[in-house]
């Protein structure tokens, strides 16, 4: 065999492997593409925007937003993009954040218009922060945190609070917190336990509170509407109730809001003739279940009272309340007056589209203890505890909220009050920021914020929108003005008076007692 014709043997057998070789890299490689290719397909991406996903097993979105995601709620969606616009604004390192807790995903209408506007409120206290401080620091940005329609899902997001408050976020408090609910127990629980402030804005259950047999269970938490026992106090100091011409009505087995409210009615009608009468609604409150077949029967019983019997107590969320309300406009003694008495959650039903309005003029009165009332100061000024021209600020902002460079945020509605207490939660917020804030620095120590809370008072309390802030040592409202209101039949919730849990307004210094 010849040189030349040994060298063609030998490359025409080396052919055959390398082409072979090369085929098996090319059907490798496809293999591999279509395997990533029916990963990516079969794998559903769970996220919703920065910051936000949908956990295994769950369809909302949660976690902490920090754009201009509006988690899918058109009516949220120009405040969101208000706030969006105002964070873009800001220096870096030149702001710390605050996070606003609360049900973004929630379903009822009436829990979502409760969102949007202490949304609104939240925001237009940021925007004061920044845009009116004579260079006070730091600046505030604002992120919307969601853990959920029930709070199902706290744990994911107090985990990412915590993160955003040791890494540069700057995370330095969260307020919000809009529902007494056992959820909403435990996030302030575990996010007070890792050093993260807290202010509640329209929280009222008396076990979600410092100062019970003198323990702080959530230290670093601060409120800014009155506890249950304190409205309830203040409802009596204005409704002169008496036990023997009154009616306990009660969610059983209640949440933290309902069972410290009943609680507190229970203790003005000791004494009373008639048993107390329980309901038992859904786990979720919102919803309708069976609970309007109860109320039917309740109702015959309330007439089967004494006819000097004319006032009733209700201790429950809003949507029974609505049930029960309707229940009494089709009672049989229509000729004989009532009146219900409840706290702030009266105040979603100035929207509800399901309220028998009629019922309210059927000899029938239902007033509640409200958070805030766009004409408490107005119509009832006081001396003290608050005043017309301390809710001046927020007026302005009010006026100048429908175009740039504050607004758009949105249509305004006062009337449940939940814009103005959330803005003077954030007021206290960033009080409480300002002040742990060392002189000559941006950022205050994660731990200090908290601190600020017992040092509210006096010449350092918040002229807040819905009254003044004077804060016990646990973090607490001193006899905190408590608008009554009563719902109308046409829509509207008029303001009746200011009450005090002290049955008078606090003195001029503004400081608790012993």
């Amino acid at each position: 065999m010849g040189r030349g014709m040994w060298v063609r043997l030998r490359e025409h057998v080396w052919e055959i492997p390398l082409r072979r070789y090369l085929a098996l890299l090319l059907c490798g490689a496809l293999l591999a593409g279509l395997f990533f290719a029916v990963r990516v397909l079969t794998e559903e991406d769970r996220s919703c925007a920065e910051g936000v996903v949908r956990p295994e097993g769950g369809s909302e979105c949660v976690g902490v937003s920090t754009s201009a995601y509006d988690f899918g709620q058109p009516r949220l969606r120009e405040t969101v993009r208000a706030i969006d616009r105002e964070n873009r604004s800001l220096k870096p390192g030149s702001y710390v954040t605050v996070a606003l807790l609360e049900p973004y995903t929630a379903t009822d209408r009436d829990t979502v218009d409760h969102v949007l506007h202490q949304l609104q409120g939240s925001y237009l206290a940021q925007y004061r922060a920044n845009h009116s401080a004579n260079g006070q620091t730091p600046a505030i940005r604002l992120v919307l945190a969601n853990a959920g329609a029930g709070g199902q899902h706290w744990e994911h997001t107090v985990d990412q609070l915590e993160r955003m408050a040791k890494g540069p976020d700057r995370l330095r408090a969260v307020t919000g917190i809009g529902q007494s609910t056992h959820n909403t127990k435990k996030a302030v629980r575990e996010l007070t336990r890792r050093g993260i402030a807290v202010i509640g804005s329209s929280i009222t259950a008396d076990d979600l509170a410092n100062g019970k047999d003198g323990t702080d269970p959530f230290p670093g938490l601060a409120r800014v509407a009155p506890t249950n026992t304190d409205e309830a106090r203040a409802l009596a100091s204005f409704a002169k109730v008496t036990a023997g011409q009154a009616l306990l009505v009660y969610d059983k087995p209640g949440d933290p809001y309902t069972r410290t409210l009943q609680a507190s009615f229970a203790r003005l009608l000791e004494g009373s003739p008639y048993e107390p009468q329980p309901f038992t609604p859904p786990d979720d409150r919102s919803a309708e279940g069976t609970t309007a077949n109860t109320f039917r029967q309740i109702t015959d019983l309330v007439c089967d009272t004494s006819e000097s019997t004319d006032t009733i107590l209700f201790a429950g969320r809003h949507t029974q309340l609505r049930q029960f309300i309707n229940a009494l406009g089709a009672r049989g003694c229509q000729d004989r007056e009532f009146t219900v008495l409840t706290g702030d959650e009266g105040s979603y039903l100035t929207g509800d589209q399901d309220l028998d309005r009629g019922a309210l003029r059927r000899n029938l009165s239902v007033r509640y203890t409200a958070l805030a009332h766009p004409d408490a100061w107005e119509r009832d000024p006081a001396k003290t505890g608050g005043s017309a021209e301390d809710s001046e600020a927020l007026r302005g902002l009010l006026a100048a909220s429908g175009r740039a460079p504050v607004g758009p945020i949105g249509p305004l509605a006062l009337q449940d009050g939940q814009l103005i207490i959330a803005y003077d939660a954030m007021q206290l917020a960033v009080h409480g920021i300002r002040e742990a804030t060392p002189e000559g620095k941006v950022v205050p120590p994660l731990a200090d914020v908290g601190l600020q809370w017992p040092q509210v008072k006096g010449s350092l309390k918040v002229r807040g929108a819905s009254g003044w802030i004077c804060l016990d040592v646990h973090g607490n409202p001193y006899d905190k003005a408590v608008p009554i209101v009563e719902l109308t039949a046409e829509g509207s919730a008029r303001f009746v008076r200011i009450a005090w849990p002290e049955g008078r307004p606090p003195g001029k210094e503004c400081l608790p007692p012993s």
